[in-house]
């Protein structure tokens, strides 16, 4: 039986096409409409239902869906994601682990090097017809810290480490035999010890706030931050205070509060650089994520394992 996927994404458009040459019905709902209609008129035909973490799916929208069985996230992060509800129905949550893990840690050296280089006013001020030499450090060497070492954390520091010569440092759980990093047990050690900090940790409750004013101070007034997770990972209110008050060099970040608004303190400063979110895309890192979802429901329905699974 053809199976009805609901489809309220609006990034990976282009590789959607693989899903249905594979036989998959797709209903599209990328805006909030457009997803209640859908909701309220094909509850009873929806099997899967593709979303990321930021759109999530609601304990009262699985509800609303007899029929669904499994949910696919794409990205690492699942945080609107009602998974006890999902749970209590036995419905399965894939996540999109990986699969742009290349990207986001390209972006990220982008920002890093953006950020401490100087390039975005370098670039402005020469378009105006200026010639503003202005000395800004080097990346090279610098000692890296990395929040969160999953599979975009490792693509960074692999990037950082082999590439730029930077001595790498983590906060996760817990310590990661495999890795020839130095393991620091809670995110202000981590701070303290290093020049740069990379948040790349999932959001949700679990991680809120992991970065506040503590941990800023900790990175000090020659410290940088870069986000390229969740912006509930990092108190803003306290990175716009750093910033603004001369204890943290700057900061370069990919994820904001309540986008696509952007705060506009963080635009007024001169030691920031902003992009919309966009770390994680690119055609190969769709392809490879829409290639993950088709993966993921064709083990499902066909009664084998996912391949990534979420864990309520």
């Amino acid at each position: 039986m053809r199976k009805t996927v609901l489809v309220l994404v609006e990034t990976v458009d282009d590789y959607l096409p693989l899903l249905e040459q594979a036989g998959y019905r797709l209903i599209r709902a990328p805006s909030p409409q457009l997803r209640a209609d859908a909701l309220q008129r094909h509850a009873g035909e929806i099997d899967a239902v593709l979303t990321r973490g930021p759109l999530g799916l609601t304990a009262a929208e699985i509800d609303a869906l007899p029929n669904l069985q499994v949910i696919c996230v794409i990205g690492a992060g699942y945080e609107q994601v009602d998974l006890a509800a999902a749970a209590a129905r036995g419905i399965t949550v894939t996540n999109g682990a990986g699969a742009n893990a290349c990207a986001v840690a390209d972006h990220t050296l982008a920002l890093l090097l953006a950020l401490l280089r100087d390039i975005p006013r370098a670039d402005a001020s020469t378009r105006r017809g200026e010639w503003n030499r202005v000395i800004s450090p080097s990346v090279s060497g610098k000692r890296l810290g990395i929040l969160g070492l999953g599979a975009v954390g490792q693509a960074i520091a692999k990037r950082a480490n082999l590439g730029f010569d930077m001595p790498v440092s983590y906060h996760s759980r817990t310590p990661r035999e495999e890795v020839p990093y130095t393991w620091y047990d809670c995110p202000l050690r981590l701070a303290a010890a290093v020049d740069i900090l990379i948040v790349a940790t999932p959001g949700g409750a679990n991680t809120q706030h992991l970065v506040d004013a503590q941990v800023l101070e900790a990175l000090g007034a020659n410290g940088y931050l870069v986000n390229i997770a969740r912006a509930s990972v990092v108190d803003t209110d306290a990175l716009v205070a750093a910033l603004q008050q001369g204890k943290l060099a700057g900061a370069a970040l990919d994820v904001f509060d309540d986008e696509p608004a952007v705060p506009d303190a963080l635009k007024d400063l001169g030691n920031t650089v902003l992009t919309p979110h966009v770390a994680g895309q690119s055609p190969e890192a769709a392809h490879d994520t829409v290639t993950l979802v088709l993966r993921n429901l064709q083990a499902f329905f066909a009664g084998e394992p996912v391949l990534t699974p979420v864990r309520p």
